[in-house]
């Protein structure tokens, strides 16, 4: 874990960053990953690395959290059907095409590739919303992109979980996948609304903005560390912990007070803002110690590069075309936003970080994931905001 002086630390660089960036109009990801990769050769961040404990444990909760608090339900209802048709079917496609890709391509055993295949698939909320609030896009365009990012990282979470059991195992029963998937998506989801259910209670009980706050970050905390302890999936709890909490707070039965909601919006920008700002700096800084790993596997991330990209494309497009003629129709400005706005971070580096030491071509599967985050990152990041403007989505 961090240790409070190089948090500290790190909240500085973050700040200079961000003014510096807003100075010379370039996304402040970009900046913070290229501030990290210099950072770390300087010596000042030894001993901070990104691991899988740290990100599932500290960083990842609270952005889930928030993004899930600020998702109108009735906006998301009227969207719920091509969200959960990318966030399902979309996730599942593009995990299949660039596992065969990577076999066939790279070379890779099937067992590689469909951990690879199901750990990259989902496009990240941390990179996602970190990138949209920059471009401060509203609107149905950011409802569509934020909400098909969180939920489709509940799947990839999930799917990942049987694909790695199967990968170890050499052997998973039908059964058994059936009962893992229900008690990852039903447990998570029920372990979440427990817990949003109980700390709007409390909250009704008390008028204390300051209490407020604590709660909702025992209820990020607490739903995700909670559903993590009886193997059920944490990201679908928060977010569905986040989607209640934000959403409710109009009903006698429990609810916070009107300046508790002010306070719990301001500390959550906050929260969301520094624990996203690490976070970027963290990959950089883990980027240039794999260095020599991406130059030794520069091939297969060339190709991830290339299959992960056609495997987004080929997914949006078609799936939204089969919404064209109904009332949930996405634009072709809105799908090109959904193609190159798929941006991956830090889920896909918990998930590779945390994969077994004996599974076949770990090291391979930990430089392929890095490299394909950092073009994410660094080249999408740095056209999104010209393609926005390209397609005159920008207010």
């Amino acid at each position: 874990m961090l240790a409070i002086e190089k948090v500290a630390f790190l909240l500085l660089v973050v700040c200079l960053i961000a003014m510096a960036a807003r100075r010379l109009k370039l996304p402040y990801t970009v900046g913070l990953v290229a501030s990290g990769a210099l950072l770390s050769l300087t010596g000042l961040l030894s001993g901070v690395s990104l691991t899988k404990e740290l990100i599932f444990s500290a960083l990842l909760p609270p952005l889930i959290f928030e993004a899930a608090f600020y998702i109108p339900w009735k906006e998301l209802r009227a969207d719920l059907k091509p969200i959960l048709l990318l966030a399902t079917v979309g996730v599942l496609l593009a995990m299949g095409l660039t596992a065969a890709g990577m076999h066939f391509l790279a070379g890779w055993p099937w067992q590689a590739a469909l951990v690879f295949g199901t750990l990259i698939a989902a496009t990240d909320p941390v990179s996602v919303i970190a990138t949209f609030k920059e471009a401060r896009v509203h609107g149905r365009l950011r409802l569509l992109v934020e909400a098909e990012s969180l939920f489709n990282d509940g799947t990839a979470a999930v799917v990942f979980g049987v694909v790695l059991a199967w990968a170890t195992s050499g052997n998973l029963a039908a059964g058994q996948i059936g009962l893992d998937l229900l008690r990852e998506v039903g447990g998570g989801c029920l372990i979440g609304l427990l817990v949003a259910g109980l700390v709007l209670w409390i909250a009704g009980k008390t008028d204390d903005h300051l209490v407020e706050i604590a709660l909702t970050v025992v209820a990020a905390y607490g739903s995700f560390l909670l559903a993590q302890h009886f193997h059920c999936s944490g990201v679908l709890a928060t977010l569905c912990c986040g989607l209640l909490l934000g959403n409710v707070g109009s009903l006698s039965l429990g609810s916070l007070s009107d300046a508790g909601r002010d306070a719990v919006g301001s500390f959550w920008e906050f929260a969301a803002f520094s624990v996203n700002s690490i976070i970027f700096l963290l990959i950089g800084a883990q980027e240039h110690g794999l260095l020599g790993q991406l130059v030794r596997y520069d091939i297969p991330i060339l190709i991830a590069i290339v299959v992960v990209t056609l495997g987004r494309g080929v997914t949006v497009y078609p799936l939204c075309g089969l919404l064209s003629r109904s009332k949930q129709a996405i634009c072709l400005p809105h799908q090109h936003t959904l193609f190159w706005g798929g941006l991956r971070g830090a889920l896909a580096l918990a998930l590779v970080l945390g994969l077994p030491d004996d599974l076949p071509l770990r090291q391979e599967l930990l430089a392929t994931t890095f490299g394909v985050v950092v073009f994410s990152v660094v080249v999408q990041g740095l056209t999104f905001l010209p393609l926005l403007k390209r397609l005159k989505l920008l207010g």
